[in-house]
């Protein structure tokens, strides 16, 4: 492998820009324009200052004409920092003016259908204040015109003191991030997916051409090599972290029987993250069935680099770990985070059924507020070395799990809302990170959808965002999105199911 200058890897909104767009023309005359621009700009500042919307909000100058309109879109394609654009039609903006910058656009777009005031000055309402405030006809162009074209987009009504709006247009944010992250992102598989395993599989070309990832396999002996290649002094020093942030067990601390399994567990982390930093990769998979030189199927490195907010799938799921990544930008900044998860049984009590997630070792520790345990236990799958990992619950509260499956003609995602909890009982003898949780509606419906559905076993589950910015990330990125939460109907959901295959196949042309 050609290894670039080290990239380290970036899971923040900071250097994010959302640029706010507003609609006129020159038939308002130049006293009318100089009043638009300066309510608009201060719809674009009040956006900018909510705690809610976590990106920067650039306001530019209104926009009156068409070259205008068009130049601002491909300005907006050909800056990174620019993951999508907010429109309002101030006033009344001749729908034609947008048809060429729409075609044009290539980032996300939001339609704010919003006014400068809350209320209506009843007794001083005149034909100026009329000409001024127009957008309750304005928007409605631009409504039809964006649909005409077919132009996927976000609308959000009402006013922008309304904490719900600000709310909103955070979200989508969120989806324009994770969609930014996703046209951008680099994954590296170490091995292929574990053997006869159909839902892991998936065409790559076509996820790179619809979410802009580029998927790519190298020898797990590349890995080994840098594991390998780990210094005393690094290690110590990441070991020495460990012992600051977990409840180490005594038998892997200094001194104990197993410490030397501890140091490869860090070799490991140490290898794999320089190796990932080389390449610039934002995720990664592995498989227990292609270890190599490896002494231990990493546990520990993977838990941390996910915490961290790399993108994870085991046994050479690529999909979840795309899907890992971006559920990680999207939550940044917010508390919990994002996790490979995979439903492994069932507590099927009547009227209480819960659902045990976790996975053979890798489970985000993000997910957790409390100090996880790092212990060492035997594992009975890919014969090597006992492998080191953290142990812990998964906080309590809202969450959902998403999957990805390739369908042959597109992929689908399939959300489910769910509620974390605390487990009944201990689990003395499950040394592994792990999440117990009620699904929605309730059990058996939920379950019975998700079988409908095809959709996968591994899963994000996100304790960061909600089902409303995977619904926005599905639209930006035309991927059907399927949803089990408290409103669905096992009815309803099949017949979705069904006309979604239609719709999608005819969406996509012959």
């Amino acid at each position: 492998m050609s290894l670039s200058t080290p990239t380290a890897l970036a899971t923040t909104l900071d250097s994010y820009e959302v640029w706010f767009l507003t609609g006129s023309q020159n038939l308002y005359g130049e006293e009318t324009l100089k009043q638009v621009a300066e309510q608009s700009k201060a719809i674009s500042d009040a956006l900018n200052a909510s705690s809610a919307v976590p990106v920067t909000v650039v306001w530019k100058p209104v926009l009156k004409d068409a070259e205008s309109i068009r130049r601002a879109a491909l300005d907006a394609n050909s800056d990174d920092n620019v993951i999508g654009l907010i429109a309002w039609m101030h006033t009344f903006s001749p729908a034609k003016m947008w048809i060429g910058g729409l075609d044009a656009l290539r980032k996300p777009l939001l339609h704010l259908h919003t006014q400068a005031n809350v209320e209506l000055p009843w007794s001083e309402i005149d034909f100026d204040f009329m000409n001024l405030n127009q957008a309750a006809h304005g928007d409605r162009e631009f409504g039809y015109i964006q649909t005409r074209l077919g132009v996927s987009r976000k609308t959000v009504v009402g006013h922008v003191s309304n904490p719900a709006v600000t709310a909103s247009i955070g979200t989508w944010t969120r989806a324009a991030a994770g969609w930014a992250a996703s046209r951008s992102m680099k994954l590296a598989r170490f091995g292929d997916n574990m053997r006869y395993v159909a839902v892991t599989e998936g065409d790559k070309t076509e996820a790179e051409l619809r979410f802009g990832v580029q998927v790519n396999t190298w020898s797990v002996n590349e890995l080994a090599d840098a594991v390998h290649a780990a210094t005393d002094a690094d290690i110590d020093a990441l070991v020495a972290e460990y012992e600051d942030l977990y409840d180490v067990v005594p038998e892997l601390r200094k001194g104990g029987d197993r410490h030397e399994s501890l140091r490869y567990g860090a070799a490991i982390e140490l290898g794999l993250k320089s190796f990932l930093e080389a390449g610039g990769f934002s995720a990664f998979t592995t498989s227990f069935e292609d270890l190599g030189a490896l002494k231990q199927l990493p546990g520990l490195a993977v838990q941390r680099l996910m915490a961290q907010g790399y993108g994870f799938g085991a046994e050479g799921d690529w999909k979840t770990a795309i899907l890992v990544r971006v559920a990680s930008v999207m939550g940044a900044g917010l508390p919990g985070g994002a996790s490979l998860m995979e439903d492994y049984t069932y507590d099927l009590t009547p009227g209480a059924e819960l659902i045990l997630g976790a996975h053979m070792l890798e489970v985000n520790p993000a997910l957790s507020t409390t100090k996880p345990t790092l212990e060492i236990h035997p594992l009975g799958i890919g014969g090597r070395e006992d492998p080191v990992r953290l142990v812990f619950n998964a906080d309590p509260g809202p969450a959902v799990v998403v999957a990805m499956s390739d369908m042959r003609d597109r992929f689908r995602l399939v959300a489910n809302v769910v509620n974390v909890v605390e487990p009944t009982e201990a689990l003395p003898k499950l040394p592994v990170g792990r999440a117990v949780w009620a699904p929605e509606p309730d059990f058996a419906t939920s379950a019975a959808a998700w079988l409908t559905a095809g959709a996968a076993h591994h899963t994000v589950m996100s304790t960061a965002v909600g089902i409303e910015v995977f619904h926005d990330f599905s639209e930006i990125a035309r991927t059907e999105l399927l949803v089990i939460d408290k409103t669905t109907t096992l009815r309803d959901f099949t017949r979705e199911v069904r006309w979604n295959q239609a719709y999608y196949r005819l969406a996509q042309g012959l």
